[in-house]
């Protein structure tokens, strides 16, 4: 299946000033598969180490930080050589050896020329930990995430309706035969999601039952991390604030409220469980902005705040919707379609943007993402269905007066003036071609 991220590999690959590097990312997205895909294509030989599945590597890094030593060990251990600029070496699931992950400052300086790429399924929890010696300055970091709709698509073998709708005229209506083939893969994206594995079930049987099945077995993986990879004193925390997201993504205001997990609880009593969802990438925490002005991340308050899953369809899952109710838009689905479709433009905008949070201007107006690029401030309105009256987009565009907005939808795209901004109808669907629009 075509990974986007492939492309950032391969510009590190070749970036002069290239270091070790960090793939971070929740666990079963696809980082193991996507570094060797990686290696395969733009090396003549990788060498794969996994710490978790075998112990027998970790004793290389306790006696000392010697690269040229641990590079001699290794290829003693695996019966080959090592050659820069034509071995790629995967150190994966790292945070199980924290002096390999110190080891990365010491390749950085002493052999760059070596291509060392770096995964772990709880790695962005290891990172934070006070216990690892943690390279600053030393490695190069990306993220992965959950499979994108496009990725998706293309993956379903309709990659052909990506290459028609790519650079789509605003001016002309997208017609029916095309708009209504998207709208359905986007419906069966929700409930499926973007994990790999579940993914390549759906394209091989179609089958909804097993597809569940899956969805519960990786559901049932992250909830034995919090068992044996939290701390002892954060486990229970975890477990309810991570029960709780469906249910405060489902209020009609959605802002996450501590004691909505547990009657009674305070945010200094869940900061830290919070904190572990958010490291492990089980969850995107977008803050609000209230005064909006350059750089954004100034004028955020990190007190009031929403949360959203990793992957749309582990949502759908855990929020119990079932596929009939969402491919057939089921009207008992109304209240929850809002959550279900912000949760999902979130994901599709920060594999694109860095810089994303939302507006309210006390409790009479909120636009549900504000985007900053290249000193741009960029509003963007959500409607899970076709109506795109949005009377809180309209007070922003007076207040702040943007360039351009986006009113993301199911209605057709178009382009007109509100309040002074271009504002451009977008469909759901193409929100991976938006960055066109500015």
């Amino acid at each position: 299946m075509k990974r986007d991220i492939i492309f950032e590999l391969k510009a590190w690959k070749d970036n002069k000033r290239r270091k070790p590097l960090l793939l971070t990312g929740v666990r079963q997205c696809g980082k193991t598969y996507i570094l060797k895909q990686f290696g395969e294509e733009e090396f003549s030989d990788v060498l794969y180490i996994n710490f978790e599945s075998s112990s027998k590597y970790a004793g290389i890094f306790e006696y000392d930080f010697d690269v040229n030593r641990i590079v001699k060990e290794l290829e003693l251990l695996e019966n080959r050589k090592i050659e820069p600029g034509k071995t790629l070496v995967i150190f994966d699931e790292i945070q199980e050896c924290p002096k390999a992950i110190t080891s990365l400052k010491y390749f950085c300086e002493n052999m760059r020329e070596l291509h060392v790429v770096c995964a772990g399924s709880l790695l962005g929890v290891a990172l934070k930990s006070e216990n690892i010696s943690f390279p600053v300055g030393k490695v190069n970091r990306m993220q992965m995430y959950p499979m994108t709709f496009k990725e998706f698509v293309q993956a379903c073998g309709e990659e052909q309706y990506l290459e028609l709708l790519e650079g789509w005229s605003v001016e002309r209506e997208i017609p029916e035969v095309y708009f209504d083939r998207m709208k359905r893969l986007l419906k069966e994206y929700y409930v499926i999601g973007g994990m790999p594995e579940v993914v390549q079930e759906w394209i091989e049987s179609h089958d909804f039952t097993v597809i569940e099945e899956i969805q519960d077995e990786i559901l049932a993986g992250y909830a034995d991390d919090f068992s044996k990879h939290a701390p002892v004193k954060e486990i229970e925390k975890i477990r309810m604030i991570w029960d709780s997201i469906p249910i405060q993504l489902a209020k009609e205001n959605n802002k996450f409220v501590f004691s909505h997990v547990k009657k009674g609880k305070r945010a200094h009593e869940l900061e830290a469980a919070l904190q572990w969802l958010k490291n492990a990438g089980l969850i995107t925490m977008l803050e609000l902005v209230s005064d909006v002005q350059v750089p954004l991340s100034a004028n955020a308050d990190s007190t009031y705040f929403k949360v959203y899953m990793s992957d749309v369809g582990l949502l759908c899952r855990r929020s119990g919707l079932t596929y009939e109710t969402i491919l057939f838009d089921d009207e008992r689905f109304i209240n929850y379609k809002g959550a279900l479709t912000e949760n999902y433009v979130l994901n599709e905008l920060r594999t694109q943007y860095e810089t994303i949070f939302f507006w309210r201007s006390g409790n009479t107006a909120e636009v549900d993402f504000i985007l900053e690029d290249r000193n741009k401030v960029i509003p963007i309105e959500v409607k899970a269905a076709d109506r795109t009256q949005a009377k809180s987009y309209k007070q922003f565009c007076k207040k702040y007066q943007p360039e351009v907005g986006i009113k993301a939808s199911l209605k057709n795209i178009a382009v007109n003036d509100c309040e002074g901004t271009k504002t451009f109808s977008y469909p759901l669907f193409l929100l991976w071609d938006m960055k066109r629009l500015h």
